[in-house]
């Protein structure tokens, strides 16, 4: 049997190939030990420990991985807070109810006087001289930082210094050992003379007394906001014509109210802030607080300046597309009136995003806001379905205002009849609509609830009138043609001819009845101009049919409603 010719080849190539196949697949290949930079630099979890509050050192952790058991850095950051906590804040290890029944029976019954509830459970509390933090090393081990009291003949271990702390600093076990015992010696000192009772009674005096000056100068700045509110009142009331408001001084008047209603508000947020941080331990929390007013200013003006961008792209674009040559003469009138309301609804569109992306970087940064877990960001998510669904009707007022807008069923100066209700388009809303009926009546009709719309004024306009002749007139078409001759010199008046889009089409009879016999004229006019239109075009023709010796019916024909 003959072998094929290309299996030699084949041979050849899978012994050329096998040992690159064999060095570049990693289950094969030998693991080489990993580089201590590459382990520095993406390998460590890194946590800091907090002295009342405050970061004092920072602490690493390798990765856990397989095969390995330590605790990441944020466990050991907490472990070593809690034991550093040991120095200078009271524990607390009873209910309210257990210290109670703690103090009646070793008052009243055993006389004793060791309390648990109560007082120093392990005796390390004392005035800050007491505290001297030492290194201690054996000779195989990491250094260890210790806590020397005053009065106990045992220290209180307070954290190892790791190799990875080491590398992650850049030095060595023994020299990080002594940076620390520094840093944390100084730090517990001040943390255990915070604590201490005269210490807390000076800072809540302190408080108070601050507290107080603030809350004097809110109440001084809102009295002077609400008499400037009265005084802008009263003077618009007094008014007599729009020209009496304007001013330097009424602008300055406004001006200077805004400030003082800022001010009261940047003073409570003052008095929070100071009050949270007379708590000890609590004052990073407070310089949050009294920073947020500066981060909210700031990214209120980052968003406006954002929104001001917006507006000026929003309205180049819309104003190429309404200049677009392709748009046909006729329409452009339309397009132009579309033009403004688009630049307005895009406007509202841009300031709500805006604002609703303001609210959400406010609290993001309120403080335990951005902890939150994954659950309660899962139970706000659910909040916010139970929200939607409940205020389902103003979405759907919404998702209709936009349909109106894009598919340009009405527009702001559109005369418009929806399900009965006539009126002029006065503004086209995210929600609502607004029409100002004939009698300058305020119609506001619901964007959804639009089931039949009627619009007059798109693009054209046009009438249908109608005008009654008596049965008895004998020359019907001698009435036509007359009627014929005075349609063609209206649509020939220079005056008239303007506002017509085509001339006037007489339709003939359209009706018979006990009112006389209805003659029927088509008007097509420019939009908004066919009331104008039918009214002068009836006069002419009552006109000419009366000086003829037409009579006319005794009733007239009922037409649409002018505005």
């Amino acid at each position: 049997m003959r072998r094929p010719w290309y299996l030699p080849l084949l041979l050849a190539l899978s012994c050329l190939l096998l040992p690159a196949a064999w060095a570049s697949d990693p289950a094969s290949a030998p693991t080489a030990p990993p580089d201590p930079v590459e382990r520095l630099a993406g390998s460590y979890d890194v946590a800091p420990v907090r002295i009342l509050g405050i970061p004092a050192i920072s602490v690493a952790s390798p990765v856990v991985g397989p095969g390995e058991g330590s605790p990441d850095a944020r466990r050991r950051a907490s472990v070593i807070e809690g034991n550093l906590s040991l120095l200078y804040r009271p524990q607390t290890l009873c209910s309210g109810g257990e210290a109670v029944a703690e103090a009646v029976l070793e008052t009243l019954v055993l006389g004793g006087p060791d309390r648990l509830c109560t007082g120093d459970p392990w005796n390390v509390l004392g005035t800050p001289q007491d505290l001297r933090v030492v290194v201690t090393q054996s000779a195989p081990g990491p250094p260890v930082l210790e806590a020397r009291l005053k009065g106990r003949p045992e220290a209180l271990p307070l954290l190892t210094v790791t190799a990875a702390d080491a590398r992650l600093h850049g030095q060595t076990p023994t020299a990080l050992a002594a940076r620390w015992r520094q840093l944390l010696q100084r730090r517990l000192r001040h943390a255990r003379l915070t604590m201490q009772p005269d210490q807390l009674a000076i800072r809540l005096q302190a408080t108070l007394a601050a507290e107080l000056f603030l809350a004097l100068s809110a109440g001084l700045s809102f009295w002077g906001w609400s008499h400037l509110r009265a005084r802008l009142r009263a003077r618009q009331q007094s008014a007599q014509t729009a020209a009496d408001l304007q001013g330097l001084r009424p602008q300055l008047l406004m001006l200077l109210g805004r400030l003082l209603f800022l001010a009261v508000l940047v003073q409570l947020v003052m008095m929070l802030a100071l009050g949270v941080t007379a708590i000890p331990g609590q004052i990073p929390l407070g310089m949050a607080l009294l920073m947020q007013p500066i981060a909210v200013l700031f990214k209120l003006l980052l968003l406006g300046l954002v929104a001001f961008l917006l507006r000026l792209l929003a309205a180049f674009v819309l104003r190429q597309w309404v200049s677009s040559l392709r748009v046909p003469f006729e329409e452009r009138a339309r397009r132009d009136q579309r033009y403004r309301n688009l630049v307005q609804a895009s406007q509202r569109l841009i300031d709500l995003g805006c604002i609703a992306v303001l609210v959400i970087l406010v609290l993001a940064d309120i403080p335990g806001i951005s902890e939150l877990s994954f659950n309660a960001v899962l139970a706000g998510g659910a909040l916010l379905g139970g929200l939607a669904i409940a205020f389902q009707g103003l979405l759907r007022d919404f998702v209709a205002g936009l349909v109106v807008l894009v598919d340009d069923h009405y527009a702001v100066g559109d005369w418009v009849e929806i399900d009965g209700l006539e009126g002029d388009v006065v503004d086209v809303g995210l929600l609502v609509t607004v029409l100002r009926a004939a009698d300058q009546r305020v119609v506001v009709v619901q964007n959804s609830s639009c089931q039949r719309l009627v619009n007059h004024t798109k693009i054209r306009s046009g009438i249908d009138v109608v005008l009654p002749l008596a049965v008895t007139n004998a020359d019907l078409p001698g009435a036509l043609a007359l009627i014929r001759a005075e349609l063609e010199l209206f649509a020939s008046d220079p005056l008239w001819s303007l506002e017509q889009m085509a001339p006037p089409q007489l339709r003939g009879v359209n009706g018979v009845g006990p009112l006389g016999i209805q003659v029927s004229v088509m008007l097509t006019t420019r939009t908004g101009r066919q009331w104008a239109c039918q009214r002068e075009l009836l006069a002419r023709l009552v006109t000419r049919l009366q000086r003829e010796g037409i009579a006319l019916a005794g009733a007239s024909a009922a037409v649409l409603p002018a505005p």
